[in-house]
């Protein structure tokens, strides 16, 4: 009796051995297996190798890297046929509304210029016609230099010659004062300074007592202006530096 008692009692603790959990037979097993060395380099590099992937990543990678560089990745969602035609109306409507303003700014130019122009124009449109007959009204002006101003003084002695010099006279001045309607005046620059922009200069002469050199000290023929623009230019002597 006493051996069949210790021999159920051996089976019934070796079932229970097999029955335990795996992991109380492994960590029974550990303690009583001591590890070696090669086991201890064996589980080092085991852990080595189960790091987290984490660890692993690039430090310079962030999130908002990789979102920038997901939405950069992102297309751009095409525009259908009606959207095109529309971008394409646009486009020729800004197009239009530039060529249209330009065409306005030209025109309104080109009114400024012809106003200009036709002023112009009309304001000079004298201008040959008072040139040539400019020529008459130096006729008449040698005429009236012509008669000594003692024959003009004895008007008993010398009638016929007076009332010549005062017809002719009058005829001057008649038509000086046509030519001054139309914008027209003669110019006498004695005693100016001479600028040959404005005078034509026949000759040279020493500068007489009280005149400065340069100036203008003898007039031959007047000059004549329309709106203060030279017509003619004065035919004058000019005095010279000693």
């Amino acid at each position: 009796m006493s051996a069949l008692a210790a021999l159920r009692s051996a089976t019934r603790i070796q079932r229970q051995a097999w029955s335990a959990p795996s992991s109380l037979v492994a960590s029974s097993s550990r303690r009583a297996m001591p590890l070696t060395s090669s086991s201890r380099i064996l589980l080092a590099s085991r852990r080595a190798y189960s790091t987290p992937a984490a660890e692993e990543k690039p430090a310079g990678t962030t999130a908002a890297e990789a979102e920038a560089k997901a939405s950069s990745e992102k297309k751009e969602p095409e525009l259908s046929e009606e959207q095109k035609a529309i971008a394409a109306k646009d486009a020729e409507i800004l197009d239009l509304t530039s060529r249209l303003r330009y065409a306005q700014a030209d025109f309104q130019n080109l009114q400024r210029i012809s106003e200009r122009e036709k002023a112009s124009a009309k304001e000079f449109a004298i201008t040959r016609f008072a040139s040539d007959i400019l020529s008459t009204a130096d006729v008449l002006s040698l005429a009236l230099a012509s008669v000594p101003a003692a024959a003009r003084a004895d008007k008993a002695a010398n009638p016929k010659l007076v009332e010549l010099y005062e017809g002719v006279e009058l005829t001057q001045r008649q038509l000086l004062q046509t030519l001054a309607h139309h914008g027209v005046k003669p110019y006498d620059p004695l005693g100016e300074k001479f600028d040959p922009n404005v005078h034509e200069a026949l000759y040279t002469a020493p500068a007489p007592p009280g005149k400065e050199p340069g100036t203008v000290i003898d007039v031959q023929k007047l000059g004549y202006k329309i709106k203060e623009r030279t017509l003619r230019a004065p035919q004058v002597g000019v005095a010279q530096e000693i």
